[in-house]
């Protein structure tokens, strides 16, 4: 002590003054780290619908049983306090956490080895500031022998390239930002890429769509009818901030999620350089097709079947039977790839789940019907929607609407 105090007197500095700079920085550090931990979305992983921040105990459904996220607060015997530096760099990097524990992939650690020291240390300090949580975490449940840990040092050697991100010289910096942004931190490939059969992702078929606790995470490469590619710079950032744009549908199920969470929370400046980069990507020609419009203004609808019933009853006043939508434009239906999609898998999930955000305004929210209406009627309702909106000539049972209803419920 008496050397720093030494040395700030050479300095022209006193105690006190050091003290304020070194708080200073601290401050600055775990601001940086805050914002960082929201572009990485951890809050989403780490805390359950009820639970306290950042405690854990998020359940991955997987082929072979469920992971349990861990508790990633500073407490010292159920959380994080005791990790070094190196132990929560490694953990972010290299998928290898305190005592050399391997991590599941489920942890996108496969993304965030592309975020410098620094970034991952500033997540760290921001972590290290909050209230500590005394909860044990839950025992994962994977089958042999999937539950053997020492399995994944092999499956990083083959997947996991450990390098940090590197811009690239020919193109901007808002790009080399949103490119970084979309690889690294905000892990968008995690959801939105098919995976292997050894649960790797899909190098051919990057940001081309995917399976998600039931919902489908649609392709959101450069495409123009799979993917974004017809959507304005406008229409991203809109979607990234607020959760919807006009004539592109909005976010629901665990897109909602991040985009409360992380999206929303990012500068419009970040919004706009992922924007700019996912309208580069390559273009994946897989997937749900945006539906194309149908001139509905001047045909007849005949409530004659359950189906067009339901609709006339429950739909009809909000979203209009040209798909239009009335007063908000979260309720527009035409062209979306939500009323194209045979497996119907968003819709049944909007259906059951409804859209309730609740900053939003009461307009832009949406109740859930699954106990209003059985299974037979919101299968004949999501096939009156595929029919009359999308080109789907899909039939949806009540047997899927079921099943459907088993996987919400968990």
């Amino acid at each position: 002590m008496s050397y720093l105090k030494n040395t700030l007197v050479l300095l022209g500095l006193s105690v006190a003054t050091g003290s304020a700079i070194a708080a200073g920085a601290d401050a600055a550090l775990i601001e940086k780290g805050a914002y960082l931990a929201k572009t990485a979305d951890c809050v989403a992983c780490h805390t359950t619908e009820k639970g306290k921040p950042f405690a854990g105990g998020v359940e991955f459904e997987l082929p072979f049983g469920s992971l349990f996220s861990p508790n990633i607060t500073a407490d010292v015997e159920t959380g994080i306090g005791a990790w070094s530096d190196d132990d929560f760099v490694s953990a972010l990097q290299e998928g290898v956490g305190r005592d050399g524990k391997h991590y599941y992939p489920a942890f996108p650690y496969t993304s965030y080895t592309l975020m410098p020291r620094d970034e991952i240390l500033a997540i760290k300090a921001y972590l290290f500031s909050l209230p500590t949580v005394k909860q044990a975490p839950i025992e994962n449940t994977l089958s042999f022998p999937f539950n053997q840990r020492w399995g994944m040092f092999f499956w990083n050697a083959l997947f996991l390239d450990n390098q940090r991100y590197e811009p690239n010289s020919k193109q901007s910096a808002e790009w080399n930002r949103g490119a970084y942004l979309v690889q690294g931190p905000g892990h968008c490939g995690e959801c939105h890429t098919p995976r292997t059969l050894f649960q790797s992702l899909d190098s051919d078929k990057q940001l081309a769509g995917a399976p998600i606790e039931g919902w489908h995470a649609y392709n959101i490469s450069s495409d123009p009818l799979k993917g974004i590619g017809a959507w304005s710079i406008e229409d991203l950032t809109d979607y990234m901030a607020k959760g919807y744009s006009s004539g592109n549908g909005f976010a629901g199920g665990p897109m909602a999620a991040v985009v409360e969470h992380s999206l929303s929370q990012l500068t419009p400046a970040d919004q706009k350089a992922i924007a700019v980069y996912l309208k580069s990507t390559p273009a994946q020609t897989t997937g749900v097709a945006r539906a194309v419009p149908k001139d509905l203004s001047a045909r007849a609808v005949v409530a004659d079947d359950l189906g067009s019933r339901v609709f006339a009853k429950a739909c009809a006043s909000c979203h209009r039977w040209d798909g239009e939508g009335n007063q908000s434009p979260v309720a527009k239906l035409a062209g979306l790839k939500t009323v194209n999609d045979p497996s119907a898998a968003n819709l049944l999930g909007v259906l059951l789940n409804g859209h309730m955000n609740r900053d939003g305004p009461v307009d832009q929210r949406m109740p859930s019907f699954a106990k209003g209406y059985n299974d037979q009627e919101l299968a004949a309702v999501s096939t009156f929607v595929l029919k009359h909106f999308g080109q789907s000539d899909a039939v949806i049972t009540p047997e899927a609407v079921a099943e459907r209803r088993k996987v919400q419920s968990h």
